[in-house]
């Protein structure tokens, strides 16, 4: 059973994984994507959730739309170079937020990233 955080709409939660699996080469550029149907009965949403995405994936230029043939991913590797920068950027921002939550300087966040990147004892 998928599930999904209710602080975040589906359709978007849908294209954060999406864009994942782009990234992370399991879905390659030029593929296509399940239909409509299809993605909905794969991530348990109703179908109009499907087409929202695919619309809004659309208008970032991660997707294309061939009338009679279904959705692809973009092969414009400028589009795709982007899409990784951003989520990147906001993994960084969400770790930033969390570790300044806990009062945490930020040299001591780059310490302990470091530490951490090395293997260090200083993990905690």
């Amino acid at each position: 059973m998928t599930k999904y955080d209710t602080d975040k709409p589906i359709y978007l939660q849908i294209i954060d994984r999406i864009t994942k699996q782009v990234i992370r080469g399991e879905i390659k550029p030029g593929d296509k994507l399940p239909s409509v149907r299809e993605m909905a009965i794969q991530s348990e949403v109703n179908p109009n959730t499907v087409q929202r995405t695919y619309q809004e994936m659309e208008r970032m230029g991660m997707v294309e739309t061939r009338r009679g043939q279904g959705t692809f991913v973009t092969e414009n590797n400028t589009v795709l170079i982007q899409l990784k920068v951003e989520m990147e950027k906001q993994v960084i921002e969400r770790f930033i937020n969390g570790m300044r939550e806990l009062g945490i300087e930020d040299q001591n966040i780059v310490h302990s990233v470091q530490m951490f990147l090395k293997g260090g004892e200083d993990r905690d």
